[in-house]
């Protein structure tokens, strides 16, 4: 056998298993006797040389088998006996090789910890606990160190480094160049009044010549709050405010608010607190372009900032909360809630608050404190700056809103300046849509020897079908006449009956609660007389809140009898429209609009009847999108004003917002059919005006409750436009009554708004070729109102569309009645509506005496269009501009 594999002698006296048979054998009831305790050779084995306490060991640390077992599953390490000590070759215990472990080879990080088994291993000691946090803690320190040695002090002058904004028309030539520069102007110290310096400090930061510059409570908010994704929350310092002032965008990160506190540390450190305070007047946004103390003071009140009494220093300090918010002004342009009354109150109630803690704060005596409370000083009204006239003033402050709700850029580092705006208005058409406007003012109104012409208003907007691009618009007389509103992309103005062809768009989409979702037919006839009861499904009528039947009122009262839907649109009767809003739902109309590109915030939240004739209060941008989609077959798009925006010639990265793409939001033959049968209001109805354009065109004329507004909206396959015109009361811009204006007893949506609409379109379109639009098929069932009389004679469909004349063709007299057909004749109904008349033979059709233009000046009767309520204008408050949110 060979060498290794011999199996080695045993120690005398029976070795280990004579040990344990020893032990094994001991006398019943009779502990076997301890390792060592008989001084036999195996006791010498286990527990001799080999123990723990050997100092023969030759090194080993255990002192039995078991131990070892123990040991190397605990990490330890296999090796021969030691040569010397027992067990080797020259020691007692000759004999197979030991199991041993030595110590092994300490870890910079004992973890998971060595010489621990099971839990124990994962457990950290305190030893590297204690590392790990110094070393977390010299790292903090370093970095805040390496942070604070890095950034600079900023400077207030750095920050008055402003730049004009540049406008482009559409073919790339510049429109205007407006900014900020020269409403700016550091003062000293001295120039800023104690009062305001202390209101600042009373709203703001009343331990601001206290504390160290840094608000540790309000950073930790925020970046908690951005950690969640959520806004951040205010708390800053003034010292922190002052330094995102002049020296960091106002982008909300995490890397902003580390590099705020570093420098407003340093600023804290390095500067006295007035210098501190007065950077951060000379450079704080009080809305109105005005940045610093000084131009706020011009800008609100006509004085320099030396000359500021403390009640208005409280109004100034409560600016810095948010101008667009605490501007007694409004900027409902921006937000449709910041309406000059919203706004007054806000301004007003924190004006009293500063005041108070001015007074607690011991900065105001008790005389002083009763003086400013006495009154609220209402600081001046809005002022047109350098360049911002005319229609530009609306042109700049529409992409002005659009690139704000675009893009990342606040109102405040766009009113720096240094911005480029590429705008889709077309100078041509611009000039073109105010020259109308004008032409009408100065033929139809004499505002200087007739009262019920003044006040009076027009809102226009143009727009291209299947693109979206706003080409031109009409928002007022402009901001050097002290009109600061934009009446193209506000609401306010109920719509009237232009509202009618999405009830019929409904109609044909969803059917009636009576027609299983069948589509109805424009050729389904409803009753058009006068003072109505309306019919709920149910077949109950609809009550007033004094639980008396509620009526629906036409303009006159002329007996229509049960008439076609496209009559009925043609003529502009109401009782129709209202009773087939209620049997398709008032909650589909309002889809089919939303569809079409009206913004829900915009409608009227109540869905009663009188919703079917246009108590919603759209812009007249959205109007004319909305029209834009019928136009286009029913694909709706987005309108808007801005195709690029750059800074010293490089693109906003902010501002990566494509132009709008184009959706179908109806099914084509739904919209050919809206078309088609507003075609025949221009050829035979209330827009018989327009027939002056020579071409082919579409529209709806529109005239509200008590005549506070009338509209018309038409559109060629090129271009939709909308005309809205008002009276609204400068002081509380209320709507007013425009009975007499003009010197008629009424004013319609087809009478001047619809020849603002004609010239302007004769000039825009000019040179333009007329493709006419695209023929409407049949649709839907005919679907006739309960109690309509059965169809006699049979009737067969046949659209046509008119040719249009150079000429237009004379309004049609209302004097002279429509042929009845006989009973055995067969009527072929082309959208010509040669037997769109009434019944025959039905006790209450009565014949179709015609209709006459939306105008007024034609005989009696005047069939045109009404809906009830809407007076209030909300002081120009956009309900949903053409944006969205922020109107605009």
């Amino acid at each position: 056998m060979s060498e290794h594999r011999r199996k080695p002698p045993q120690p005398q006296g029976g070795g280990r298993a004579a040990a344990r048979r020893g032990q094994s054998g001991s006398s019943p009831g009779r502990r076997a006797a301890p390792r060592g305790a008989t001084g036999s050779p195996a006791d010498f084995y286990a527990s001799g040389s080999y123990g723990p306490d050997s100092q023969d060991s030759g090194g080993d640390v255990y002192g039995s088998r078991a131990e070892a077992r123990r040991a190397a599953q605990k990490g330890g390490r296999r090796r021969p006996a030691d040569a010397t000590g027992p067990g080797g070759p020259t020691g007692p215990g000759r004999g197979r090789g030991r199991t041993t472990t030595a110590p092994g080879k300490k870890r910079l990080i004992d973890y998971p910890r060595g010489g621990r088994h099971g839990w124990r291993r994962w457990v950290p000691s305190w030893k590297l606990v204690s590392g790990l946090f110094i070393g977390f803690v010299g790292s903090l320190v370093a970095m805040v160190g390496i942070g604070y040695a890095m950034v600079s002090i900023p400077n207030e002058n750095d920050a008055a480094k402003s730049q004009n904004n540049v406008y482009y028309w559409a073919d790339g030539k510049q429109m205007v160049a407006t900014g900020t520069g020269v409403n700016r102007q550091n003062v000293n110290i001295e120039q800023i009044p104690e009062a305001m310096r202390f209101a600042v400090i009373s709203a703001e930061n009343k331990s601001f010549y206290q504390d160290s510059g840094i608000d540790p409570m309000g950073i930790a908010r925020a970046v908690a709050n951005m950690a969640r994704g959520g806004q951040t929350q205010g708390g800053s310092t003034i010292t922190q405010q002052y330094v995102k002032n002049t020296y960091l965008s106002q982008d909300q990160t995490l890397t902003r608010k580390f590099k705020e506190m570093f420098i407003s540390i340093k600023v804290g450190t390095k500067l006295k607190k007035n210098v501190i305070l007065r950077g951060y007047l000379n450079t704080s946004y009080f809305g109105r372009g005005a940045y610093g103390i000084q131009a706020a003071a011009q800008t609100y009140y006509g004085k320099d900032a030396v000359d500021l009494q403390p009640s208005e220093c409280a109004v100034l300090a409560a600016l810095l909360k948010g101008p667009t918010y605490y501007d007694p002004a409004g900027n409902p342009d921006l937000d449709r809630s910041a309406t000059a009354d919203a706004n007054k109150k806000r301004s007003q109630d924190r004006w009293a608050w500063i005041l108070g803690e001015m007074h607690k704060d011991k900065h105001l005596s008790d005389a002083d404190y009763q003086k400013a409370i006495r009154k609220y000083p209402m600081p001046d009204g809005r002022k047109a700056t350098k360049g911002m006239t005319g229609q530009i003033s609306y042109l700049a402050d529409t992409a002005k809103k659009y690139v704000l709700a675009h893009s990342d850029i606040t109102e405040a580092q766009f009113d720096r300046g240094g911005y480029q705006i590429y705008t889709t208005f077309q100078k041509g058409k611009v000039n073109a849509l105010t020259k109308a406007v004008k032409n009408v003012q100065k033929d139809r109104l004499d505002p200087k020897h007739r009262d019920l012409d003044k006040y009076v208003q027009f809102g226009a907007a143009s727009v291209v079908p299947k693109d979206g691009a706003i080409v031109a618009l009409y928002g007022g007389d402009g901001y050097e006449n002290g009109h600061f509103t934009n009446n193209a992309d506000t609401s306010g103005v109920p719509v009237g009956s232009t509202w009618k062809p999405f009830v019929l768009a409904a109609a044909m989409q969803y059917g009636t609660y009576d027609s299983k979702g069948e589509g109805v037919s424009p050729l389904s006839k409803y009753n058009g007389n006068d003072h109505l009861k309306v019919h709920k499904p149910d077949g109950s009528f609809y009550l007033n809140k004094d639980n008396s039947y509620f009526f629906q009122n036409n303009e006159s009262d002329h007996p229509w009898g049960y008439i076609t839907l496209r009559k009925a649109m043609e003529q502009s009767v109401n009782t129709p429209f209202v009773q087939l809003g209620v049997d398709v739902g008032m909650t589909h109309v309002r889809d089919v609009a939303k569809s079409a590109g009206i913004l829900g915030d915009s409608m009227s939240q109540d869905l009663n009847p009188s919703f079917a004739i246009g108590t919603s209060t759209p812009s007249a941008i959205r109007m004319a999108d909305a029209y834009a989609t019928f136009a286009a077959s029913g694909k709706q798009t987005d309108p808007y004003s801005v195709t690029a925006v750059k800074v010293n010639g490089a693109d906003a990265p902010s501002f990566v917002k494509p132009r709008p793409a184009p959706k179908q939001a109806l099914d084509p033959n739904i919209a050919n059919n809206v078309t088609d049968v507003l075609e025949n209001v221009i050829q035979n109805g209330t827009g018989t005006n327009a027939k002056a354009l020579g071409r082919t065109a579409a529209g709806k004329t529109g005239t509200t409750d008590e005549n506070k507004s009338a509209w018309f909206v038409g559109y060629t396959q090129q271009l939709s436009t909308s005309v809205a015109m008002f009276r609204e009361n400068p002081k509380d811009h209320k709507l007013l009554s425009m009975n007499g204006t003009a010197g008629v007893d009424s004013i319609h949506g087809g009478d001047i708004p619809t020849s603002v609409w004609t010239e302007y379109m004769k000039t825009a379109l000019k040179g333009k070729n007329d493709p006419g639009f695209p023929a409407a098929t049949e649709i839907g069932t005919v679907q006739n109102e309960v109690g309509a009389p059965s169809p006699t004679p049979s009737v067969t469909f046949t659209p046509t569309t008119p040719t249009p004349s150079a000429t237009p063709s004379p309004t049609p007299s209302e004097t002279t009645p429509t042929p009845t057909p006989s009973a055995s004749a067969s009527c072929t109904f082309g959208w010509g509506n040669t037997c769109d008349g009434n019944t025959t033979g039905t006790g209450t059709g009565g014949a179709d005496t015609g209709g006459g233009a939306d105008g007024g000046t034609t005989p009696t009767p005047t069939v045109t269009e009404t809906t009830g309520n809407g007076n209030t204008r909300g002081n120009g408050n956009g309900n949903g501009g053409f944006f969205g949110g922020p109107a605009g």
